[in-house]
């Protein structure tokens, strides 16, 4: 077996290969976590100068559809800014059941390990409820540290859709005065 594949080898052997399956959700949640940070220092910045400019660019700043395009242009960047929460949501909630389907299938490898010897040793037994609630721990973990990301997004997303409100009515301000 190749070197690289050893840490993987040992993370079946210790948790089983639902182990495996949180660890890869777990790089998922995590990259579109990262990517969502990416974005909103870089890409969304510039996209929300750019209406603001593109806002106070127009002549007509007071109609009724020129305030209805102020709040579709908003919309629709705000909306970008939230496209992977739903995505983010699905993963966070995915992990604590991949958990107890990694506990409950270490389960029936214990006791049909424990049916097959034909004894009740209780070192063996308490060897496998560790092992088998391993991927209960690991699915936990994985969704506090998503729920956190997700609620900070969620924070960071309320907070800029009202400032770019008010930075939209203050640069019509700005260039009345």
């Amino acid at each position: 077996m190749p070197l690289w594949l050893e840490p993987l080898e040992r993370l079946v052997e210790a948790g089983g290969s639902v182990l495996v399956v949180i660890a890869l959700v777990a790089m998922l949640l995590f990259s579109l976590a990262l990517e969502r940070v990416w974005y909103f220092r870089i890409t969304y910045r510039r996209a929300r100068r750019a209406l603001i400019s593109r806002w106070t660019a127009r002549r007509d700043h007071l109609s009724w559809s020129s305030l209805t395009l102020r709040d579709v242009w908003a919309r629709e960047l705000i909306g970008r800014l939230r496209r992977t929460l739903p995505w983010l949501k699905l993963l966070v909630a995915l992990c604590p059941l991949l958990g107890l389907l990694g506990t409950v299938t270490g389960m029936i490898a214990v006791f049909d390990s424990l049916a097959m010897t034909d004894t009740s040793q209780a070192r063996a037994m308490a060897d496998g409820v560790a092992r088998a609630t391993l991927p209960t721990l690991t699915g936990m973990a994985v969704a506090v540290v998503g729920l956190m990301f997700t609620s900070r997004l969620e924070q960071i997303i309320r907070r800029e859709d009202q400032r770019l409100h008010d930075r939209l009515a203050r640069a019509v301000e700005d260039t009345d005065a």
